[in-house]
This record gives structure tokens, C-alpha cells and sequence, in this order.
């Protein structure tokens, strides 16, 4: 399981109070950034990379600013050339929302998915639970 701390900023909260709904996806891709390196460790994204297909977000309690919040990001399954990541919000011991997100390892130059490397699907399957 990989974690991400995040201190809310002001901005991101609404008219309620709370933070907008707008911005747990953006958390996730943050928490998501080691992953994006393992497929691009050198940041250069022309060679191959991966793609989003799919995003959830299950939003279970309100999510505050004012406290700090972790993100705890593990992998849920490893097909041929997609996964699938599953992350949830913890603020204060609470777990404000859930996300499942599904990517694709994507070959820029074909515009097409291609398998997941073998030392790539290991590192996954580290964080599978």
C-alpha cells in the first residue's frame, strides 16, 4: 500500500464548507504519481505511459479543511495491460471517500494499449491486497 499525505488548501473547499467534490479526483492522481513513475522513471512520457479509462468516487462523509488527510492508494487487480487502483481518503481516522480508477499501459506512438512490462506487473503486485 502506498500513502499520501495532503494538507487541504482553503481553495478547495465550497459554499458548504467542505471540500469540493472536484478535488478528491485530483488527490487520487496525486497519490497516484509513484505509480506513473514506474512506467516513465525518467518523467519522459513519449516513450509509453499510462492512460486513465475509468474513474469512481464514492464520497462517504464529509472531507473538511483544516486537517490533513491521507491517501492510501493499493492495487486492486493486474490484467494483461491494464489495473485497476483502489484509494481511499483518511481524515482523522475516517475514511471520507473511496476511489477505483482503471489505466492502461498506452503506447503513444501506436495509440493503442500494449501488456504491462513483467518488472513493472511485479512491482503492482506488491501493493496488491
Amino acid at each position: 500500500m502506498l500513502k499520501t499525505s495532503i494538507r487541504p488548501r482553503f481553495s478547495d473547499t465550497d459554499a458548504l464548507g467542505h471540500i469540493n467534490n472536484t478535488v478528491i479526483p485530483v488527490w487520487f492522481l496525486e497519490a497516484r504519481e509513484p505509480v506513473l513513475g514506474w512506467f516513465a522513471p525518467d518523467s519522459n512520457f513519449n516513450r509509453g505511459s499510462i492512460a486513465v479509462v475509468r474513474v469512481e468516487v464514492d464520497y462517504l462523509a464529509e472531507t473538511r479543511f483544516g486537517e490533513d488527510v491521507t491517501i492510501r492508494t493499493r492495487v486492486e487487480r493486474v490484467g494483461n495491460s491494464s489495473f485497476v487502483l483502489l484509494q481511499e481518503v483518511d481524515q482523522g481516522g475516517e475514511i471520507t471517500a473511496r476511489g477505483r480508477t482503471t489505466l492502461v499501459h498506452f503506447d503513444p506512438d501506436g495509440r493503442r494499449s500494449r501488456p504491462v512490462p513483467d518488472e513493472i506487473r511485479s512491482r503492482l503486485e506488491q501493493h496488491q491486497e
